[in-house]
């Protein structure tokens, strides 16, 4: 009797596992999300200029092509001290194409230096720390 209980159980145990539905997961089909977003692609982030001159201004542009999806807008740059005068692209720089942050570092003291240009915008990153350094002489 024991037998046929255990028999008669592991039948309807055997038929409700095999009768039910796929999980979910196995049944969804996996849409492809495309996000709209914009993308730096920078030349480069960090710079060393060398040697300067005390009170000789120096120039360095840094350029990016803008790899996403959506025009890139840059909403604001700045530097990490007065001593360093920036300028931008100012335009939506739409999908693959470039545009650029200028630095300009003014030495007013001798010794080593590295200054930080913060550049906000829409793109995924959000943030971008671009980076100067180098060392003032006389």
């Amino acid at each position: 009797m024991k037998n046929l209980v255990l028999s008669i159980f592991l039948i309807i145990v055997v038929a409700t596992v095999s009768a039910q539905q796929p999980l979910a997961s196995n049944t969804i089909t996996k849409n492809k999300i495309t996000s709209k977003a914009a993308s730096f692609n920078w030349s480069d982030t960090t710079i060393d200029l060398g040697e300067l001159k005390l009170n000789k201004p120096v120039t360095h542009e840094f350029t990016f092509i803008n790899t996403g999806n959506t025009p890139l807008v840059i909403s604001s740059v700045k530097a990490s001290c007065g001593c360093t005068i920036t300028s931008y692209t100012k335009s939506p720089v739409a999908e693959g194409s470039s545009g650029f942050v200028t630095a300009t570092y003014n030495a007013a003291s001798l010794g080593v230096f590295t200054k930080t240009i913060t550049v906000a915008s829409n793109t995924t990153e959000g943030v971008t720390l671009l980076v100067i350094k180098g060392e003032v002489v006389e």
